[in-house]
């Protein structure tokens, strides 16, 4: 998809890891635009994306596929991110919002 993008728009991926995290994500996905970390969540707060309740990402079946992978004696890690964070997609002209896509969530 990137090379699709390229010389047509600008691709500014946002997170909100430290930069220091994102930097080898953008380069692992060959992201060739920006990548920017927002780890106050000040962008995603201005453009409504909330973050989902516990129920929706810990969800019955998640918790039993979790159990299931704990008894074959799986590790099983803590996640180091938000895993409740919703993410989104923008796109930008001028600097005003033309386009936004946010997750379908109750």
């Amino acid at each position: 998809m990137q090379n699709e993008l390229d010389g047509a728009v600008a691709l500014v991926v946002v997170g909100f890891s430290p930069a220091d995290a994102l930097a080898p994500l953008g380069e692992y996905l060959g992201l060739t635009g920006l990548v920017l970390s927002d780890p106050d969540r000040v962008l995603y707060h201005r453009l409504g994306l909330r973050r989902a309740p516990i129920w929706q990402v810990y969800s019955p079946g998640t918790i039993a596929r979790y159990a299931l992978l704990k008894l074959r004696g799986a590790t099983l890690h803590t996640p180091v991110e938000d895993t409740r964070q919703m993410g989104g997609d923008a796109l930008l002209v001028d600097g005003r919002v033309e386009r936004l896509w946010r997750p379908a969530t109750r």
